[in-house]
């Protein structure tokens, strides 16, 4: 049996993975590729990276098609175009990204430690409206949740 673990494990085996540092010199020098952040909404709207744009895991793979209510013009049409993924952790992004290439998708990254090693690397980050978030806010907003019953049972 696999666990999530493993898979991460298995998808970084084919998947690249770009720093937040060297994504931040391409979008400084104006390299800018599609920035697809993959969280679910509610994520999305409490902290982004400016200019990236939301499709969740869920609908990710019909919002690559044609003729889907979760159709994405950008993603049907853009099989050549170079996409950055980004999670919160980087991990979920990796799982992305390997789906996205074996759709055909022949330049998708992950962003490495996602919007966390943004936040932590100091980079712009806004929230829903498109208001500034400064580092140590972004802190708080992605911090773990973590409710007791989330936690791994203690060994007798």
């Amino acid at each position: 049996m696999k666990r999530y673990e493993d898979l991460i494990a298995d998808a970084l085996t084919r998947v690249q993975e770009i720093m937040p540092w060297d994504l931040s010199r391409r979008l400084a020098a104006g390299d800018v590729p599609v920035l697809l952040d993959v969280r679910e909404p509610a994520e999305y709207a409490m902290l982004q990276i400016p200019g990236s744009i939301n499709v969740p895991r869920g609908v990710l793979e019909q919002s690559c098609e044609w003729d889907f209510d979760e159709t994405v013009p950008l993603l049907a049409a853009g099989r050549e175009q170079e996409i950055v993924v980004i999670c919160r952790s980087g991990y979920r992004s990796a799982l992305v990204a390997d789906v996205m290439q074996q759709m055909g998708f022949s330049r998708v990254v992950s962003l490495k430690t996602g919007v966390r090693g943004w936040n932590d690397y100091e980079q712009p980050m806004e929230d829903a409206v498109g208001n500034m978030v400064d580092a140590d806010a972004g802190d708080e907003l992605l911090a773990p949740r973590l409710r007791p019953e989330q936690r791994k049972p203690k060994a007798d």
